[in-house]
Parts: structure tokens; sequence; C-alpha cells
């Protein structure tokens, strides 16, 4: 079956047929990417970046869909507790699961070039899908420009990092590179002030803000980062947050930094 892409004005078509795959982060093993959930598989669908192989769905589910899919678009009918079988354990799929190739790398100059004065998001080993995902999201909300991994340390495009980001994944850049040190020497050469969060730290994030570009930085939870990427940063900030609580997790605070960049004054 050739790929597709989706035409949005075709009417939709389905075939039935025996369900295939099992279980998995949502990688599978024919090197295709598995995608779960409504927001994660329609924004896939209208994304033109995309080849799709296959979808397997319930009725309930094709009919919530925003649009149509195209002509002889191979759908494969079935009920809930089979596409369960296709992805994470105690998923909810909700009557949806789509095989389709992995994005297309993105490097990092494009975005410089592309991105204006939007803020660029640094993880250095952050590796759960859950809050890789999550920041995605943030990303969205809040018009980053891109996220950037170390290849190494990052999950892989997935279902769970895919259903985590609710649709940003199809749009928000996401650059991996193969030494993030190196990565933020670009980035300061094109004009990026680099802020790195962190609560070993005085100053907050509202008073290290400057004007222009902004890379936001951010660490695993625990480790933090390491301390070569730290060096990397032209200042490290932290998030005022009360003595309550030592601190938030990695996707919580990317969001609170890229509303703080989103807002700041002109």
């Amino acid at each position: 079956m050739a790929d597709h892409k989706p035409d949005r004005k075709r009417a939709l078509r389905g075939r039935a047929g025996r369900m295939q795959g099992g279980r998995g982060s949502g990688r599978a093993s024919t090197g295709q990417v598995r995608l779960w959930g409504h927001h994660a598989v329609e924004a896939a669908l209208k994304n033109p970046e995309r080849s799709h192989k296959k979808l397997w769905a319930t009725r309930e589910a094709i009919a919530e869909l925003d649009g149509e899919l195209p002509e002889g678009f191979p759908v494969e009918y079935a009920q809930g507790v089979d596409l369960a079988r296709l992805v994470t354990r105690d998923t909810p799929h909700q009557g949806l699961v789509l095989e389709c190739a992995p994005l297309e790398d993105v490097h990092l100059d494009e975005i410089i070039e592309q991105g204006g004065d939007r803020p660029i998001v640094v993880l250095d080993q952050v590796t759960d899908p859950h809050n890789v995902g999550a920041i995605l999201r943030s990303a969205a909300a809040f018009g980053a420009a891109a996220i950037v991994t170390q290849d190494r340390h990052a999950p892989p495009e997935s279902g769970v990092v895919a259903k985590s980001a609710s649709g940003a994944l199809e749009v928000v850049p996401w650059v991996r590179v193969v030494n993030l040190a190196r990565a933020l020497e670009q980035m300061a050469d094109a004009g990026y002030w680099r802020i790195g969060l962190t609560g070993a730290t005085e100053a907050t994030l509202a008073e290290a803000l400057p004007t222009g570009r902004v890379a936001l930085v951010l660490g695993a939870e625990g480790e933090g980062m390491r301390q070569n990427i730290a060096g990397h940063c032209d200042a490290l900030a932290r998030l005022p947050i009360g003595e309550a609580i030592e601190s938030l997790n990695v996707s919580n605070a990317a969001a609170i930094a890229l509303y703080a960049v989103a807002t700041r004054p002109e």
C-alpha cells in the first residue's frame, strides 16, 4: 500500500481486515510510528508533512473527526477492546490508532532563520516521554519556535509523546542534535540569550529575562542541567516558588517559563 497524505475534500472509505500489531510505546516494528487518541491522530491526519499507512478506528471515533479522510485511505474498523491491543497498557486510545511515517528531521539553522523572536526550549536529558509531550503542548500554547534535545538522551517520536502533546507534536518543530553544547553556541551566535532554569541561584526568571531572542534551558528532574550545559548559559535563573515544595515537574516549569517569556514587557 502506498503512503497516503490527507486530502480533506474527499470522502471517507473504510475496509475490513484482521487486527495486526502489538503493544508498545508507539514505535512500530516496521519503523513506523503508531499514534493514538483523538487530538494526536486528528492533528497527524491534518499534517501535510505526514505520510500515513493505516488507521484503526471505531465507527463512532471516525464520525467525530474534523474533516474527511481521502478516498481509499486504509481504515480498519474495530472495537475498542481490539484497539487496546495496539497501544500501551491502560492507554485511553479514544477509538483511534494511526500508523504513519516519522516526521522529517528539522535542523537548528532552519529554526534560527525562521523563528523570529519566539523562544526556543532546550531540554538537557529529559527522557520521560510524558514530560516531553507536555512540554511540546506548552510550546505550542505559548508560541515557541521549537524544542531542542540531544538525540541520544531524549525519547523517540512515539504514541506516548504524541498523546501527551495533544496534537502539538505536529505543529512544534522538534530539533534533535548530536551535541547540545554546540547547539547552544550556535544559538548564542544567532543572538539568543540562553537562560538555564535551576533552583540553585538567587536571580529569578523575571530578573534574568531580556528583550529579544531567548533560549530556555531545562534539565531532567532530580539531576537538573549538566554542569557543561549550565556553563553554556548566559544566565541562570529560578522560578519563585514557595518553600512548601522543593521543585516543580520539568513540564510545569517549562510552561511557567514560556508564559513568562510570552508576557514580558516589550
